[in-house]
């Protein structure tokens, strides 16, 4: 442990899974840094689930889709300007590994630690650190995560301490569920069309399972399909729409969630809710498997390094597998 570090920066800056994925560090921090201050860069759409956090000092924003998309001179000038601003960080840590999130450590302060060049899809940005330490890319990300914050930190973090780790962040809302039964959650949407699982085939583990479930729903396209669902299945009721903030409070209230390969999923695992990630293009990488947090995956074989976003065998998941792993999760 370093007794100089009073003040750490963390940047994640995406996308929602990752950003879940990440913040489980901030416990294990505060246990070896108790008095350290700790702030978070992150892009702007996703800092609402970070905002509040008790273990987090500061949240400061940065809007590089929209500087990239609009091509404002300005609003990349202002934004440096503002990053310039930060620089009285003891150490900064990139857990994100990515070019755009070196320069961003970069412009905050000088002592700036990320993965190296082989361990990251973007090496070049290794060369905006002053120290790194080396993982295999293709490790579990929640290890790659853990790793190298404990390496920027000079502690471990073992598997141990994942397993029984403490709800990663605050319930802060409050929802109407019936607590007298059984309540199950899905997640029914993705970044990519191909880690969708079939609309169809979810009604049908609802209709198996006979227990009450909520379908979890962010744009107009995920609300027909939820509503779809909710038709064709007796058991199943549309949730009401969230932020994300509320999402991780709802999610927490539920006994399983069941869903894709996205952010809201990673939500239980970080609030030690039990959980089924259903995956296809992508594989059990993603997660971090436990007792009750498992994963079924696709007869394809998933390179890693070079993901196929056409690969659709998540429709080949018999769903009577789900609900089989969902019985035994619910006893």
């Amino acid at each position: 442990m370093n007794k100089d570090i009073k003040k750490i920066a963390i940047v994640r800056l995406s996308a929602l899974g990752d950003i879940v994925n990440s913040a489980v560090t901030l416990q294990f921090i505060k246990q070896y840094y108790p008095n350290a201050t700790i702030d978070w860069i992150t892009e702007e759409i996703f800092s609402s689930i970070l905002q509040g956090h008790p273990l987090i000092d500061a949240v400061h924003t940065v809007n590089i889709k929209a500087i990239k998309k609009n091509k404002s001179f300005s609003a990349l000038k202002a934004l440096i300007f503002k990053l310039h601003n930060l620089n009285n960080y003891d150490i900064i840590i990139d857990i994100q590994g990515l070019l755009k999130s070196a320069i961003v450590s970069r412009l905050i302060g000088s002592n700036t630690f990320g993965f190296d060049k082989n361990s990251t899809r973007e090496g070049v940005a290794a060369l905006f650190y002053k120290n790194s330490t080396s993982i295999a890319y293709e490790e579990n990300v929640i290890k790659r995560n853990s790793f190298v914050v404990s390496q920027a930190l000079s502690f471990d973090i073992t598997t141990t301490m994942l397993l029984n780790k403490q709800p990663v962040f605050p319930i802060i809302n409050t929802f109407d569920i019936d607590k007298s039964h059984k309540n199950i959650v899905f997640i029914i949407g993705a970044s990519w069309p191909s880690k969708i699982y079939p609309k169809e085939l979810i009604a049908k583990v609802s209709n198996a399972l006979k227990i009450k479930a909520y379908i979890i729903w962010g744009n107009e396209n995920e609300l027909a399909d939820a509503e779809w669902i909710c038709k064709n299945s007796q058991y199943a009721s549309l949730a009401p729409k969230l932020k994300l903030n509320e999402l991780v409070s709802y999610i927490s209230q539920m006994n399983l969630l069941i869903g894709n390969d996205t952010g809201p999923t990673h939500m239980a695992w970080a609030q030690n809710i039990a959980s089924i990630t259903l995956f296809g293009p992508t594989n059990e990488r993603m997660i971090y498997e436990t007792p009750k947090n498992i994963a079924i995956q696709s007869p394809s074989k998933v390179n890693i390094l070079k993901i196929n976003k056409n690969d659709f065998s998540i429709k080949e998941i018999p769903y009577e597998e789900i609900v089989n792993k969902a019985k035994e999760l619910l006893k």
